[in-house]
C-alpha cells in the first residue's frame, strides 16, 4: 500500500508513539497500566506548565429566521 505523496508503507502498522513506554505485563496483570499512566501524567504536565489549553469562544448563535 501507498500514501497520498506515493510512498510505500506497512499495512496495519499504526501510528508510532511520541513517548516510548515499555511495557510491564507484569504490572498490566495487577491492573496498572503504565502506558496510560504515562500518556496523563504528560497530558497534566502539557496544561500545567504552558498554559497552553485555552477554551474556545463559544460562536454567536446562529439565525434560523
Amino acid at each position: 500500500m501507498y500514501d497520498p505523496n506515493g510512498e510505500w508503507f506497512k499495512e496495519g502498522h499504526g501510528v508510532d508513539p511520541d513517548i516510548e513506554v515499555v511495557e510491564d505485563f507484569q504490572k498490566l496483570a495487577n491492573g496498572t497500566d503504565i502506558q496510560l499512566e504515562a500518556g496523563i501524567e504528560e497530558v497534566l504536565k502539557l496544561l500545567d506548565s504552558k498554559n497552553t489549553f485555552k477554551k474556545p469562544k463559544r460562536p454567536p448563535y446562529e439565525n434560523r429566521n
